[in-house]
């Protein structure tokens, strides 16, 4: 699945953190966004490992953007938060490394391969700044 619970979140959660003055803790968060805060608290994590985000200790410790809105495309948060970049379809970046063994004899693998590469630019090219428009 493209678009999952966690990308979702990540993206909804950057939102709110772009239009804060301060940074916010993952309770806050989670609160706003009706979010469960243990979820919520290791897709922030996750971005932050990523350098999406500044994560603050102490009392008024919390997450912060880490780059400029323009900065942060689609496919970095997703990736970032799923761990791998996210794909439409289960099928292999080539031919030879099919799970099922059966490249040689797939006949739309051209084609959602071509698909997905689409998807894959389309999504780098889209920024948080686009979403915010």
């Amino acid at each position: 699945m493209l678009i999952t619970r966690a990308s979702e979140y990540a993206i909804l959660s950057l939102i709110v953190l772009t239009k804060a003055s301060a940074p916010m803790d993952s309770e806050t968060l989670s609160s706003q966004l009706s979010i469960p805060k243990s979820f919520l608290a290791k897709i922030l994590q996750s971005m932050a490992k990523q350098g999406l985000l500044k994560s603050y200790k102490g009392v008024n410790g919390g997450f912060a953007l880490a780059r400029e809105p323009k900065d942060i495309s689609m496919l970095q948060i997703m990736s970032a938060v799923e761990g791998k970049a996210p794909t439409v379809f289960d099928c292999a970046p080539s031919l030879e490394s099919c799970p099922l063994d059966k490249g040689s004899l797939c006949s739309i693998w051209p084609f959602l391969n071509k698909l997905q590469g689409k998807i894959d630019s389309f999504l780098a090219d889209l920024t948080l700044a686009d979403v915010l428009e």
